[in-house]
């Protein structure tokens, strides 16, 4: 067993795999550590989109009509558990501060940045690792059920998309019924992202990554990692349930738990938890569903899954280790059924998981401030399975000192 290596990178998600395969191909020698299976936590939950359209992020409400419905609570998009919600409040206050235009811009560039070469990148690790027939290039539809949240995307989503040159089309029901004909009319306009992909498996692709990193390789070792210890010499020395592990160099790609392991090495960086959920359902007869749908006044998704049509569900403001409460995702099933002819329920109980997010959207992607040798790579938000790839090898790059393939700056740990 290999207890010793040039770079171990903590986190089997998508992101520490997509870094560990980058680094590997360079020529340094990596172990991956992960307490779970490869692709078993958030990458394995998520809706399988691997998309350039979002370039609003996910922002409070300034409106106090919408404000209202969220304080309440009664929000399908968005809940939280009262007895969690002061400890998110400073942070709450910030995602406001960062839904100001100038701030909505800077995240828009430097999201897209990353996001126009995801599918790329993907690719080119997809095949390799055998998953290329899981990916559909059929895009995805988002719904608007009144004209007023049709108007309202069309001044913040819509305008923007065309000064970035996304392409899209915008659809009538009937229209969309062309396209996706077991889709109910229940909506007033759809928007086609054509050149959206998207994948029938996140966490099997997530885990044929791992594999394809053995493969040319690469070291895993499944165990949890408790400490990271700077030693007095250079290097790291990992702490974990049984003989200690040390490399060079360490990457943190932990996701919603990353502060675990670097706030006892004094960083406080405002990392939050947005818990999720999911659930598969079988469709009803012969009804089929050939790309991700989006009902944008309500904060969820429908999704074509190996496993069947999954819904998942928007943002819960909740401890991260709390106990589920999937109020958002029984709220979402009958408004999905309005939409298509689901059926019984695969699982008995939903999934959830938590997106480790930053208050302006943006992941953390460099060298740590305060330790030589020590990188992040976390805080991806809604997008992490978008930008895992990319965010990999751009990290890699910096790592062995090479070009990188996107401008760094705007994703600087040091910016906290």
């Amino acid at each position: 067993m290999i207890e010793r290596a040039d770079v171990i990178v903590l986190g089997a998600g998508i992101v520490g795999i997509s870094t560990a395969i980058h680094l590997q191909e360079r020529g340094r020698s990596v172990l991956l550590v992960e307490r779970r299976a490869p692709g078993e936590e958030t990458s394995y939950g998520n809706a399988g989109v691997i998309e350039r359209e979002s370039l609003v992020p996910v922002t409070v409400p300034r409106r106090l009509s919408d404000l209202i419905p969220f304080a309440l609570n009664r929000k399908v998009a968005a809940h939280y558990r009262l007895a969690d919600l002061p400890r998110f409040l400073p942070w709450l206050n910030s995602l406001s501060r960062n839904s100001a235009p100038a701030a909505v811009d800077r995240y828009a560039a430097a999201s897209d940045a990353l996001s126009r070469e995801a599918a790329r990148e993907h690719h080119r690790l997809a095949g390799p690792s055998g998953v290329e027939p899981l990916f559909r290039k059929t895009g995805w539809l988002r719904l608007f059920r009144s004209p007023q949240s049709f108007a309202a995307a069309q001044t913040a989503h819509l305008a923007r998309a065309k000064r970035y040159a996304l392409p899209f089309d915008i659809l009538t029901p009937e229209e969309a019924g062309d396209i996706e004909p077991h889709l109910s009319p229940a909506f007033y306009r759809a928007v086609l992202w054509p050149e959206t992909e998207s994948v029938a498996s996140p966490g099997r692709v997530t885990k044929s990554y791992a594999e394809h990193f053995v493969g040319i390789g690469g070291h895993y070792m499944k165990t949890e990692a408790r400490a990271i210890r700077p030693l007095s010499d250079g290097g790291f020395e990992i702490e974990t349930g049984g003989a200690p592990l040390h490399a060079g160099q360490v990457v943190v790609a932990l996701g919603p738990w990353s502060m675990d392991l670097l706030g006892p090495l004094g960083y406080r960086m405002p990392l939050a938890p947005k818990r999720g959920y999911h659930r598969h359902y079988r469709p009803q007869g012969n009804a089929s569903l050939g790309r991700p749908v989006v009902d944008m006044d309500n904060g969820y998704a429908i999704t074509p899954m190996l496993d069947g049509i999954r819904i998942t569900s928007g943002i819960e403001f909740a401890d991260r280790d709390a106990p589920p409460t999937p109020v958002q995702l029984a709220r979402a099933e009958p408004l999905a059924r309005e939409l298509f002819p689901l059926g019984e329920p695969v699982e008995e109980k939903p999934w959830m998981g938590a997106r480790p997010c930053f208050p302006d959207s943006l992941p953390a992607i460099g060298e740590a401030p305060r330790h030589k040798g020590l990188w992040f790579n976390f805080g991806h938000g809604h997008l992490g399975f978008t930008q895992g790839p990319i965010s990999g090898r751009l990290l890699a790059e910096l790592m062995t000192w090479s070009s990188p393939c996107v401008d760094p700056a705007p994703y600087s740990p040091a910016r906290f």
